[in-house]
Protein backbone atom coordinates (compact mmCIF):
# COMPACT_ATOMS: atom_id res chain seq x y z
CA UNK A 1 0.00 0.00 0.00
CA UNK A 2 1.60 3.53 -1.24
CA UNK A 3 1.58 5.53 2.22
CA UNK A 4 -1.28 8.62 2.32
CA UNK A 5 0.99 11.66 2.35
CA UNK A 6 -0.91 15.20 2.17
CA UNK A 7 0.54 17.26 -0.40
CA UNK A 8 2.50 20.49 -0.62
CA UNK A 9 0.58 23.54 -1.43
CA UNK A 10 1.92 26.04 -3.59
CA UNK A 11 0.96 29.39 -3.13
CA UNK A 12 -2.52 29.89 -4.32
CA UNK A 13 -1.13 32.36 -6.76
CA UNK A 14 0.83 29.59 -8.62
CA UNK A 15 -1.55 27.71 -10.68
CA UNK A 16 -0.84 24.03 -11.98
CA UNK A 17 -2.10 24.61 -15.79
CA UNK A 18 -0.65 26.27 -18.79
CA UNK A 19 -2.51 29.85 -19.64
CA UNK A 20 -3.11 30.44 -23.46
CA UNK A 21 -2.19 34.48 -23.25
CA UNK A 22 -5.65 35.60 -25.01
CA UNK A 23 -8.87 35.12 -26.77
CA UNK A 24 -9.23 37.90 -29.77
CA UNK A 25 -12.40 38.67 -31.60
CA UNK A 26 -13.84 41.12 -34.36
CA UNK A 27 -16.63 41.98 -36.51
CA UNK A 28 -16.70 44.19 -39.74
CA UNK A 29 -20.04 45.03 -41.54
CA UNK A 30 -21.07 48.03 -43.76
CA UNK A 31 -23.43 49.26 -42.13
CA UNK A 32 -24.47 49.87 -38.26
CA UNK A 33 -25.07 47.09 -36.07
CA UNK A 34 -25.32 46.22 -32.39
CA UNK A 35 -21.61 45.77 -32.03
CA UNK A 36 -21.80 45.99 -28.36
CA UNK A 37 -23.65 43.12 -27.67
CA UNK A 38 -22.01 40.96 -30.21
CA UNK A 39 -18.35 42.17 -29.04
CA UNK A 40 -19.81 41.11 -25.69
CA UNK A 41 -21.18 37.42 -26.79
CA UNK A 42 -17.66 37.27 -28.90
CA UNK A 43 -15.80 37.98 -26.00
CA UNK A 44 -17.70 35.75 -23.19
CA UNK A 45 -17.11 32.57 -25.72
CA UNK A 46 -13.43 32.96 -25.21
CA UNK A 47 -13.27 33.80 -21.59
CA UNK A 48 -11.56 30.28 -21.24
CA UNK A 49 -8.60 31.67 -23.29
CA UNK A 50 -8.17 34.93 -20.60
CA UNK A 51 -9.69 35.75 -17.28
CA UNK A 52 -7.67 38.54 -15.76
CA UNK A 53 -8.69 41.62 -18.28
CA UNK A 54 -11.17 42.33 -21.53
CA UNK A 55 -11.80 45.30 -23.85
CA UNK A 56 -13.12 46.17 -27.24
CA UNK A 57 -12.67 49.05 -30.31
CA UNK A 58 -15.40 50.11 -31.95
CA UNK A 59 -15.91 52.35 -35.14
CA UNK A 60 -18.60 54.12 -34.90
CA UNK A 61 -19.47 56.63 -37.77
CA UNK A 62 -15.81 56.64 -38.89
CA UNK A 63 -14.43 57.21 -35.16
CA UNK A 64 -12.95 54.37 -33.57
CA UNK A 65 -13.97 54.57 -29.33
CA UNK A 66 -11.97 52.05 -27.05
CA UNK A 67 -13.30 50.85 -23.63
CA UNK A 68 -10.93 48.16 -21.23
CA UNK A 69 -10.70 47.29 -18.02
CA UNK A 70 -9.39 45.07 -15.44
CA UNK A 71 -11.55 41.71 -15.10
CA UNK A 72 -14.27 39.36 -16.46
CA UNK A 73 -15.65 39.74 -19.53
CA UNK A 74 -19.61 39.72 -18.28
CA UNK A 75 -18.93 41.65 -15.06
CA UNK A 76 -16.32 44.58 -17.44
CA UNK A 77 -20.03 45.10 -19.60
CA UNK A 78 -22.21 45.11 -16.69
CA UNK A 79 -20.68 48.46 -15.90
CA UNK A 80 -21.00 50.36 -18.93
CA UNK A 81 -23.70 53.10 -19.55
CA UNK A 82 -24.87 54.09 -22.46
CA UNK A 83 -24.51 50.82 -24.32
CA UNK A 84 -25.95 52.34 -27.54
CA UNK A 85 -22.98 54.72 -27.76
CA UNK A 86 -20.99 51.61 -28.78
CA UNK A 87 -23.38 50.95 -31.64
CA UNK A 88 -21.27 50.40 -35.25
CA UNK A 89 -20.17 48.69 -38.31
CA UNK A 90 -17.06 47.25 -36.95
CA UNK A 91 -15.59 46.30 -33.38
CA UNK A 92 -12.48 44.01 -32.20
CA UNK A 93 -11.83 42.85 -28.56
CA UNK A 94 -9.83 40.97 -26.51
CA UNK A 95 -9.80 38.43 -23.12
CA UNK A 96 -6.18 38.35 -21.57
CA UNK A 97 -4.16 36.13 -19.32
CA UNK A 98 -0.82 38.58 -19.45
CA UNK A 99 2.39 36.69 -20.29
CA UNK A 100 4.81 39.45 -21.97
CA UNK A 101 4.35 42.35 -20.19
CA UNK A 102 3.01 41.74 -16.88
CA UNK A 103 -0.36 42.75 -15.23
CA UNK A 104 -0.62 46.19 -15.62
CA UNK A 105 -3.84 48.08 -16.74
CA UNK A 106 -1.47 49.41 -18.82
CA UNK A 107 -0.50 46.13 -20.67
CA UNK A 108 -4.55 45.29 -21.92
CA UNK A 109 -5.65 45.33 -25.42
CA UNK A 110 -6.84 46.51 -27.82
CA UNK A 111 -3.70 49.34 -27.83
CA UNK A 112 -4.69 52.05 -30.18
CA UNK A 113 -2.93 54.81 -32.43
CA UNK A 114 -3.67 58.91 -32.19
CA UNK A 115 -3.48 61.13 -34.75
CA UNK A 116 -1.97 64.94 -34.38
CA UNK A 117 -5.68 65.59 -32.89
CA UNK A 118 -6.04 63.41 -30.43
CA UNK A 119 -8.39 61.02 -32.31
CA UNK A 120 -7.67 57.36 -32.59
CA UNK A 121 -7.32 55.98 -36.27
CA UNK A 122 -6.16 51.99 -35.82
CA UNK A 123 -6.30 50.05 -33.02
CA UNK A 124 -5.37 46.36 -32.62
CA UNK A 125 -5.68 43.09 -30.88
CA UNK A 126 -3.11 40.13 -30.83
CA UNK A 127 -2.63 36.77 -29.88
CA UNK A 128 0.61 35.07 -29.30
CA UNK A 129 4.38 35.89 -28.44
CA UNK A 130 7.01 37.87 -30.51
CA UNK A 131 10.24 36.56 -29.57
CA UNK A 132 12.35 40.11 -30.41
CA UNK A 133 10.05 42.21 -29.47
CA UNK A 134 12.31 44.04 -26.80
CA UNK A 135 14.44 44.37 -29.65
CA UNK A 136 12.10 46.25 -31.89
CA UNK A 137 11.25 48.29 -29.21
CA UNK A 138 14.11 49.94 -28.08
CA UNK A 139 14.93 50.68 -32.18
CA UNK A 140 11.68 51.84 -32.18
CA UNK A 141 11.90 53.98 -28.99
CA UNK A 142 15.63 55.06 -30.20
CA UNK A 143 13.95 56.91 -32.84
CA UNK A 144 11.46 59.02 -30.85
CA UNK A 145 8.21 56.59 -30.90
CA UNK A 146 6.81 56.47 -27.74
CA UNK A 147 5.28 53.73 -26.20
CA UNK A 148 2.07 53.63 -23.62
CA UNK A 149 2.42 49.85 -22.19
CA UNK A 150 5.25 47.99 -20.07
CA UNK A 151 6.79 46.06 -22.87
CA UNK A 152 4.04 44.74 -24.68
CA UNK A 153 5.17 42.73 -27.41
CA UNK A 154 1.46 44.03 -28.90
CA UNK A 155 1.74 47.44 -28.88
CA UNK A 156 5.25 46.46 -30.81
CA UNK A 157 2.72 45.38 -33.63
CA UNK A 158 0.87 48.76 -33.59
CA UNK A 159 3.73 50.79 -33.48
CA UNK A 160 5.62 49.06 -36.73
CA UNK A 161 2.13 49.14 -38.54
CA UNK A 162 1.74 52.86 -37.77
CA UNK A 163 5.64 53.54 -38.46
CA UNK A 164 5.11 51.88 -42.19
CA UNK A 165 1.64 53.17 -43.17
CA UNK A 166 2.99 56.46 -44.59
CA UNK A 167 5.65 54.80 -46.13
CA UNK A 168 3.08 52.28 -47.91
CA UNK A 169 0.92 55.58 -49.36
CA UNK A 170 -1.67 54.19 -46.54
CA UNK A 171 -1.53 51.06 -47.50
CA UNK A 172 -2.46 48.62 -45.00
CA UNK A 173 -1.35 45.37 -46.70
CA UNK A 174 1.71 46.64 -47.46
CA UNK A 175 2.45 48.21 -43.63
CA UNK A 176 1.53 44.42 -42.45
CA UNK A 177 4.27 43.20 -44.98
CA UNK A 178 6.86 45.24 -43.73
CA UNK A 179 6.22 44.70 -40.26
CA UNK A 180 5.87 41.19 -40.61
CA UNK A 181 9.33 41.20 -41.72
CA UNK A 182 10.67 42.91 -38.96
CA UNK A 183 8.74 40.78 -36.32
CA UNK A 184 9.58 36.86 -34.97
CA UNK A 185 7.37 34.67 -33.25
CA UNK A 186 3.99 33.74 -33.15
CA UNK A 187 1.06 36.18 -33.74
CA UNK A 188 -2.93 36.32 -35.08
CA UNK A 189 -3.78 40.03 -34.99
CA UNK A 190 -7.06 41.37 -35.88
CA UNK A 191 -6.14 45.25 -37.42
CA UNK A 192 -9.20 48.11 -37.06
CA UNK A 193 -8.65 50.97 -39.11
CA UNK A 194 -11.37 53.77 -40.08
CA UNK A 195 -12.35 52.40 -43.17
CA UNK A 196 -11.21 48.46 -42.64
CA UNK A 197 -10.42 46.10 -40.79
CA UNK A 198 -7.55 43.10 -41.25
CA UNK A 199 -6.16 39.86 -40.27
CA UNK A 200 -3.65 37.92 -40.26
CA UNK A 201 -1.33 34.66 -39.00
CA UNK A 202 2.37 34.21 -38.97
CA UNK A 203 3.57 32.25 -41.25
CA UNK A 204 3.45 28.98 -38.80
CA UNK A 205 0.25 29.30 -37.91
CA UNK A 206 0.95 28.85 -34.17
CA UNK A 207 -1.63 30.46 -32.88
CA UNK A 208 -5.63 29.65 -34.60
CA UNK A 209 -7.27 32.07 -35.73
CA UNK A 210 -10.80 31.57 -37.94
CA UNK A 211 -13.08 34.01 -39.88
CA UNK A 212 -16.97 33.59 -40.52
CA UNK A 213 -19.92 35.16 -41.66
CA UNK A 214 -22.87 36.91 -39.86
CA UNK A 215 -25.09 37.31 -43.07
CA UNK A 216 -23.66 37.82 -46.69
CA UNK A 217 -21.86 41.33 -45.82
CA UNK A 218 -20.94 40.91 -42.01
CA UNK A 219 -17.47 39.44 -41.12
CA UNK A 220 -16.67 37.46 -38.07
CA UNK A 221 -12.91 36.90 -37.03
CA UNK A 222 -12.17 34.32 -33.83
CA UNK A 223 -9.74 32.70 -32.65
CA UNK A 224 -11.98 29.97 -32.16
CA UNK A 225 -15.19 28.92 -34.06
CA UNK A 226 -16.98 29.01 -30.55
CA UNK A 227 -16.84 32.67 -30.95
CA UNK A 228 -18.29 32.77 -34.06
CA UNK A 229 -20.92 29.84 -33.12
CA UNK A 230 -22.07 32.43 -30.14
CA UNK A 231 -23.26 35.27 -32.19
CA UNK A 232 -24.95 33.05 -34.58
CA UNK A 233 -22.71 33.18 -37.55
CA UNK A 234 -21.18 30.16 -39.54
CA UNK A 235 -17.62 29.34 -39.76
CA UNK A 236 -15.79 29.26 -42.93
CA UNK A 237 -12.40 28.11 -42.29
CA UNK A 238 -9.31 29.01 -41.03
CA UNK A 239 -6.48 31.74 -41.83
CA UNK A 240 -3.50 29.77 -43.47
CA UNK A 241 -0.60 30.69 -41.76
CA UNK A 242 0.88 33.71 -43.38
CA UNK A 243 -2.08 34.98 -44.87
CA UNK A 244 -3.80 38.33 -44.54
CA UNK A 245 -7.37 38.97 -45.10
CA UNK A 246 -8.65 42.74 -45.36
CA UNK A 247 -12.38 43.65 -45.65
CA UNK A 248 -13.93 47.17 -46.60
CA UNK A 249 -17.45 48.63 -47.82
CA UNK A 250 -16.43 47.57 -51.49
CA UNK A 251 -14.09 44.05 -51.25
CA UNK A 252 -12.70 41.35 -49.46
CA UNK A 253 -9.25 41.00 -50.25
CA UNK A 254 -6.35 38.33 -49.33
CA UNK A 255 -3.26 37.65 -49.88
CA UNK A 256 0.04 36.32 -48.47
CA UNK A 257 3.25 37.12 -46.03
CA UNK A 258 6.90 37.19 -47.64
CA UNK A 259 8.06 33.73 -47.18
CA UNK A 260 10.78 33.72 -44.60
CA UNK A 261 13.20 30.25 -45.28
CA UNK A 262 12.53 27.20 -44.20
CA UNK A 263 9.03 28.23 -42.77
CA UNK A 264 7.06 25.32 -42.07
CA UNK A 265 3.44 24.96 -40.64
CA UNK A 266 3.47 24.38 -36.69
CA UNK A 267 0.06 24.82 -34.91
CA UNK A 268 0.37 24.58 -31.16
CA UNK A 269 -0.48 20.58 -30.24
CA UNK A 270 -1.78 22.11 -27.05
CA UNK A 271 -4.95 24.05 -28.34
CA UNK A 272 -5.91 20.60 -28.73
CA UNK A 273 -5.03 19.26 -25.53
CA UNK A 274 -6.43 21.91 -23.18
CA UNK A 275 -6.33 25.68 -24.46
CA UNK A 276 -9.51 25.25 -26.81
CA UNK A 277 -13.31 24.56 -25.74
CA UNK A 278 -14.44 21.11 -26.67
CA UNK A 279 -16.76 22.82 -29.22
CA UNK A 280 -14.49 24.23 -31.40
CA UNK A 281 -12.79 23.35 -34.68
CA UNK A 282 -9.52 24.48 -34.81
CA UNK A 283 -8.09 23.87 -38.38
CA UNK A 284 -11.27 22.05 -38.95
CA UNK A 285 -10.57 19.29 -36.52
CA UNK A 286 -13.01 18.92 -33.98
CA UNK A 287 -11.21 19.60 -30.56
CA UNK A 288 -13.85 16.86 -28.44
CA UNK A 289 -12.93 14.29 -30.97
CA UNK A 290 -9.52 14.80 -30.49
CA UNK A 291 -9.53 14.68 -26.29
CA UNK A 292 -11.70 11.59 -26.91
CA UNK A 293 -9.24 9.74 -29.15
CA UNK A 294 -6.75 10.42 -26.81
CA UNK A 295 -8.20 8.87 -23.97
CA UNK A 296 -8.99 5.72 -26.10
CA UNK A 297 -5.41 5.56 -27.14
CA UNK A 298 -4.30 5.80 -23.40
CA UNK A 299 -5.93 2.80 -22.74
CA UNK A 300 -4.95 1.02 -25.47
CA UNK A 301 -1.20 1.49 -24.59
CA UNK A 302 -1.83 1.29 -20.60
CA UNK A 303 -4.63 -0.89 -20.01
CA UNK A 304 -5.48 -1.70 -16.49
CA UNK A 305 -8.07 -3.39 -14.39
CA UNK A 306 -10.25 -0.69 -12.20
CA UNK A 307 -13.82 -0.24 -11.33
CA UNK A 308 -14.11 3.28 -12.50
CA UNK A 309 -13.20 6.17 -14.60
CA UNK A 310 -12.98 9.89 -13.66
CA UNK A 311 -11.76 13.07 -15.38
CA UNK A 312 -10.48 15.69 -14.06
CA UNK A 313 -13.30 18.65 -15.07
CA UNK A 314 -13.46 20.27 -17.82
CA UNK A 315 -10.50 19.26 -19.98
CA UNK A 316 -9.80 16.13 -18.54
CA UNK A 317 -13.65 14.87 -19.47
CA UNK A 318 -13.35 13.69 -23.29
CA UNK A 319 -10.53 11.71 -22.67
CA UNK A 320 -11.60 10.27 -19.88
CA UNK A 321 -15.09 8.92 -21.73
CA UNK A 322 -12.53 7.71 -24.70
CA UNK A 323 -10.88 5.86 -21.72
CA UNK A 324 -14.27 4.23 -20.73
CA UNK A 325 -15.06 3.42 -24.24
CA UNK A 326 -11.83 1.73 -25.08
CA UNK A 327 -11.84 -0.33 -21.83
CA UNK A 328 -15.53 -0.96 -20.80
CA UNK A 329 -14.57 0.55 -17.31
CA UNK A 330 -17.69 2.76 -16.63
CA UNK A 331 -16.89 6.96 -16.46
CA UNK A 332 -18.79 8.40 -13.98
CA UNK A 333 -18.74 12.24 -13.29
CA UNK A 334 -17.53 11.85 -9.57
CA UNK A 335 -15.12 14.75 -8.97
CA UNK A 336 -18.03 18.23 -8.71
CA UNK A 337 -16.85 21.27 -9.85
CA UNK A 338 -17.95 24.56 -8.18
CA UNK A 339 -18.89 26.44 -11.27
CA UNK A 340 -18.93 29.83 -9.11
CA UNK A 341 -14.58 29.95 -8.14
CA UNK A 342 -12.89 32.37 -9.97
CA UNK A 343 -9.68 33.71 -9.17
CA UNK A 344 -7.96 32.12 -6.08
CA UNK A 345 -8.91 33.53 -2.60
CA UNK A 346 -6.40 35.66 -1.12
CA UNK A 347 -5.64 33.45 2.11
CA UNK A 348 -2.16 33.71 4.47
CA UNK A 349 -2.40 30.26 6.14
CA UNK A 350 -0.73 27.17 4.84
CA UNK A 351 -4.30 25.31 6.25
CA UNK A 352 -6.66 27.31 4.67
CA UNK A 353 -5.13 27.35 1.86
CA UNK A 354 -5.15 23.27 1.72
CA UNK A 355 -9.24 23.36 2.54
CA UNK A 356 -9.31 25.29 -1.10
CA UNK A 357 -9.10 22.23 -2.90
CA UNK A 358 -12.00 20.72 -1.48
CA UNK A 359 -14.05 24.05 -2.27
CA UNK A 360 -12.75 23.92 -5.91
CA UNK A 361 -13.33 20.12 -6.74
CA UNK A 362 -15.57 17.93 -3.81
CA UNK A 363 -15.59 14.05 -4.88
CA UNK A 364 -18.58 11.98 -4.59
CA UNK A 365 -17.67 9.56 -1.30
CA UNK A 366 -19.82 6.81 -2.28
CA UNK A 367 -18.59 6.25 -6.05
CA UNK A 368 -15.28 6.35 -4.68
CA UNK A 369 -15.16 4.13 -1.27
CA UNK A 370 -13.24 0.93 -2.09
CA UNK A 371 -12.99 1.46 -5.96
CA UNK A 372 -10.04 1.05 -7.88
CA UNK A 373 -10.28 4.77 -9.80
CA UNK A 374 -8.65 5.62 -12.85
CA UNK A 375 -8.29 9.52 -13.01
CA UNK A 376 -7.78 11.27 -16.26
CA UNK A 377 -5.88 14.69 -17.10
CA UNK A 378 -4.94 16.69 -20.09
CA UNK A 379 -1.54 17.37 -18.64
CA UNK A 380 0.66 17.37 -15.33
CA UNK A 381 3.17 20.55 -15.30
CA UNK A 382 3.95 21.10 -11.60
CA UNK A 383 2.29 18.22 -10.39
CA UNK A 384 1.00 20.73 -8.18
CA UNK A 385 -2.65 19.93 -8.61
CA UNK A 386 -2.22 16.19 -9.16
CA UNK A 387 -0.69 15.42 -5.95
CA UNK A 388 -3.85 17.58 -4.63
CA UNK A 389 -6.87 15.40 -6.62
CA UNK A 390 -4.87 12.12 -5.22
CA UNK A 391 -5.02 13.31 -1.60
CA UNK A 392 -8.43 14.09 -1.78
CA UNK A 393 -9.39 10.70 -3.63
CA UNK A 394 -6.85 9.10 -0.93
CA UNK A 395 -9.18 10.81 1.91
CA UNK A 396 -12.65 9.48 0.53
CA UNK A 397 -11.76 5.92 0.50
CA UNK A 398 -10.17 5.14 -3.02
CA UNK A 399 -8.55 1.55 -2.90
CA UNK A 400 -6.17 1.96 -5.85
CA UNK A 401 -5.71 5.74 -7.98
CA UNK A 402 -4.35 4.91 -11.69
CA UNK A 403 -3.44 8.33 -12.84
CA UNK A 404 -3.33 8.73 -16.99
CA UNK A 405 -2.17 11.89 -18.44
CA UNK A 406 -3.56 12.28 -22.13
CA UNK A 407 -0.46 13.97 -23.27
CA UNK A 408 3.05 13.17 -23.00
CA UNK A 409 5.64 14.50 -20.00
CA UNK A 410 5.88 17.87 -20.28
CA UNK A 411 9.85 18.96 -19.96
CA UNK A 412 9.90 22.66 -21.46
CA UNK A 413 8.45 26.31 -21.78
CA UNK A 414 6.79 27.67 -24.06
CA UNK A 415 7.65 31.27 -25.27
CA UNK A 416 5.08 31.21 -28.10
CA UNK A 417 1.90 32.80 -26.88
CA UNK A 418 1.53 30.48 -23.55
CA UNK A 419 2.46 31.37 -20.02
CA UNK A 420 4.43 28.54 -18.52
CA UNK A 421 6.45 27.24 -15.73
CA UNK A 422 10.14 27.95 -16.18
CA UNK A 423 11.81 23.88 -16.72
CA UNK A 424 13.20 23.87 -12.88
CA UNK A 425 9.28 24.05 -11.96
CA UNK A 426 8.58 20.96 -14.52
CA UNK A 427 8.04 17.49 -12.42
CA UNK A 428 8.67 15.67 -15.76
CA UNK A 429 12.09 18.06 -16.43
CA UNK A 430 13.00 17.43 -13.18
CA UNK A 431 12.18 13.65 -12.61
CA UNK A 432 12.51 11.67 -16.15
CA UNK A 433 11.79 8.40 -14.34
CA UNK A 434 8.03 8.28 -14.50
CA UNK A 435 8.36 5.86 -11.07
CA UNK A 436 9.88 8.52 -9.88
CA UNK A 437 6.60 11.32 -10.92
CA UNK A 438 4.31 8.03 -9.45
CA UNK A 439 5.77 7.91 -5.85
CA UNK A 440 5.92 11.84 -5.71
CA UNK A 441 2.12 11.58 -6.79
CA UNK A 442 1.11 9.08 -4.75
CA UNK A 443 -0.74 7.06 -6.90
CA UNK A 444 0.01 2.95 -7.72
CA UNK A 445 0.33 3.90 -11.09
CA UNK A 446 1.19 6.71 -13.54
CA UNK A 447 1.47 6.72 -17.38
CA UNK A 448 1.74 9.23 -20.30
CA UNK A 449 0.34 9.37 -23.95
CA UNK A 450 2.94 8.78 -26.20
CA UNK A 451 4.58 11.29 -28.62
CA UNK A 452 3.53 8.64 -31.12
CA UNK A 453 0.34 8.13 -30.10
CA UNK A 454 -0.60 12.11 -29.79
CA UNK A 455 0.76 12.47 -33.80
CA UNK A 456 -1.01 9.38 -34.98
CA UNK A 457 -4.40 11.25 -33.42
CA UNK A 458 -3.92 14.98 -34.70
CA UNK A 459 -2.89 13.61 -37.93
CA UNK A 460 -1.15 14.97 -41.11
CA UNK A 461 -1.40 18.55 -40.61
CA UNK A 462 2.29 19.78 -39.27
CA UNK A 463 2.46 20.96 -35.01
CA UNK A 464 4.30 22.37 -32.16
CA UNK A 465 5.67 19.92 -29.81
CA UNK A 466 8.19 22.55 -28.08
CA UNK A 467 6.97 21.38 -24.26
CA UNK A 468 6.87 17.83 -25.40
CA UNK A 469 10.32 17.37 -27.25
CA UNK A 470 12.15 21.06 -26.43
CA UNK A 471 12.37 21.18 -30.67
CA UNK A 472 10.61 25.05 -31.46
CA UNK A 473 9.84 26.41 -34.39
CA UNK A 474 11.22 29.69 -33.86
CA UNK A 475 14.24 29.79 -31.46
CA UNK A 476 14.16 32.70 -28.91
CA UNK A 477 15.61 35.52 -28.93
CA UNK A 478 17.84 37.13 -26.06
Amino acid sequence: MISQLSPSILENNCLDKFHDECGIFGIYSPYKIDTFSLIQFGLFALQHRGQEACGFSVLRDGFIISHKSEGLVLDFFRKISHSECYHGNAVIGHTRYSTEGGQSKKNIQPFFGEDSYGRSTISIVHNGNLVNAQYIRKKLESKGINFISEYSDSEVILRLIQKYLPESNNSLEKAIQKTTIDIKGAYSVIVLMDNKMAAFRDPNGIRPLCYGMLNEETYIFSSETCGIDSVGGFYIRDLFPGEIMIVDKKSVQFSILRERKNTKRRICSFEYIYFSRPDSLIENINVYKIREKSGEKLYEQHPVEADVVIGVPDSGVPASIGYSKASGIPFKPILVKNKYIGRSFILPKQEMREKMVNLKLNPILYEIKGKRVVIIDDSIVRGTTSRRLVYILRKAGAKEIHFRSASPPIIGPCYLGVDTPSKKDLISYNHIDKKNIAKILNVDSLEFLSMENLIDILGSIHYCFGCFTGNYPIQKTH
